[in-house]
């Protein structure tokens, strides 16, 4: 097991640069809350307008920042989430569906980047025809539905704020209205013209579909049909040459009926059923995946959200009650407290979590993203191996 660990350091390395990256984001280290720069939020502002009075202090054990109120809220934070979320009650609530619509986000931004691969695959072997019939109605289903989530999503983060967010109405039911085309009352539009739009955008990604199921099969058959016709037509059109013996002309009818056998065998047996089989086997897998694979995403919000609760549940059933002794004898506890939190933040965040998170990332990347324009047809992988390059050199030429 250590030779497995050791060959893949590198993987490990990354892994841990990008959880470091993770938790700058979300500005925790060990479930608690970094401060690198000023809070957004202030609580001055609530005392200045006299919405806190000591009566509201000693009363309540939860208090409400209400951003509406001036000098409560300064703006965004520089980098990541605000820390001081994680002194607030409904900080869960919060997180819980910015890492919802993010997962989504970088899901459906990961496919279509897949999907545009794709081209660089029909480019190399020149099938253009593919870029046509198989590219464009693949992206214009996956623009036209998820693409246009996304845009709901970062259009919503960007139009409602504090003063207009009790009117801000539902992507979720948006979402679902747009297969219905329906809309709801109690549901406001998020722009104007929305209707319309997503009338317009569902018409575009059904209409994908028949050209993504019929197009391919039905080029190559055309084309299969007019080859066909032009070499029947340049056969029938040769001429024996005729020598002055006679010799010569058997020659030359022996040789054309020999070039027509390899023109035969050389010619490739086209079967319109297989190729459509194929083509509809593909469409519907492409688009029942594009919505399987997207709600696949959610993993990563999954996987996030036990993180966090579980670096939670080890920092206070654990570091809390040993840092809550205020007698003398408490720093001697503390000691081999620290090493129990130690050992057990390695095996469950770090090796645990870190293989767990791994094998999702793994998962996703094989099945969600490589199945855009992976076919495994070409020549096999050769992982890159510092024996196998010393071993190349090493060997005489």
């Amino acid at each position: 097991i250590w030779r497995t660990f050791f060959g893949g350091r590198y993987l490990i390395l990354l892994m841990g640069a990008f959880s470091v990256y993770t938790g700058a984001i979300y500005n925790e280290c060990f479930s608690k809350a970094m401060n690198p720069f000023p809070s957004g939020w202030s609580v001055t502002g609530m005392f200045q307008n006299g919405d806190w009075s000591e009566a509201v202090l000693e009363g309540n054990q939860y208090l409400t920042l209400d951003p509406n109120v001036t000098d409560v809220f300064h703006g965004p934070y520089p980098f990541g989430i605000d820390p001081i979320w994680s002194l607030s009650n409904n900080h869960l609530n919060f997180l819980n569906s910015y890492k919802m619509k993010m997962s989504v986000v970088i899901g459906i931004i990961h496919m279509t980047f897949g999907v545009c691969l794709g081209v660089f695959n029909y480019s190399h072997f020149r099938k253009g025809y593919s870029i046509v019939l198989v590219f464009l109605p693949e992206l214009v289903f996956m623009v036209a539905l998820f693409g246009y989530l996304v845009f709901m999503i970062v259009y919503k983060w960007l139009v409602y704020g504090p003063h207009n967010s009790q009117t801000a109405p539902s992507i979720l039911i948006h979402f679902i209205n747009m297969f219905l085309f329906s809309t709801s009352a109690d549901n406001t539009e998020l722009y104007t013209g929305q209707h319309i739009v997503q009338m317009v955008l569902v018409i575009l990604a059904l209409c994908s579909v028949p050209v993504l199921l019929f197009g391919k099969p039905l080029y190559l058959f055309l084309n299969h049909m007019l080859n066909s016709r032009i070499k029947s037509s340049s056969s029938s059109d040769r001429r024996p040459l005729l020598s002055q013996d006679g010799e010569g002309c058997i020659n030359a009818v022996e040789g054309d009926v020999e070039e027509g056998g390899s023109a035969e065998e050389e010619e490739e047996e086209f079967d319109f059923s297989e190729v459509f089989m194929h083509q509809a086997i593909h469409t519907i897998e492409y688009c029942l995946g594009c919505i399987s694979n997207t709600a696949s995403y959610l993993r990563l919000w999954a996987l996030s959200l036990a993180h966090a609760q579980l670096s939670e549940v080890l920092w206070s059933m654990v570091m809390r009650n040993a840092l809550s002794w205020s007698q003398f004898y408490g720093a001697a506890i503390l000691f081999p407290v620290f090493g129990f939190f130690a050992v057990l933040t390695i095996a469950i965040l770090l090796v645990m979590e870190g293989l767990s998170a791994f094998l999702h990332a793994l998962r996703l990347h094989w099945v969600e993203f490589q199945n855009k324009f992976y076919s495994g047809t070409g020549y096999k992988l050769t992982p890159f191996s510092f024996s196998s390059i010393l071993e190349s050199l090493s060997s005489p030429v």
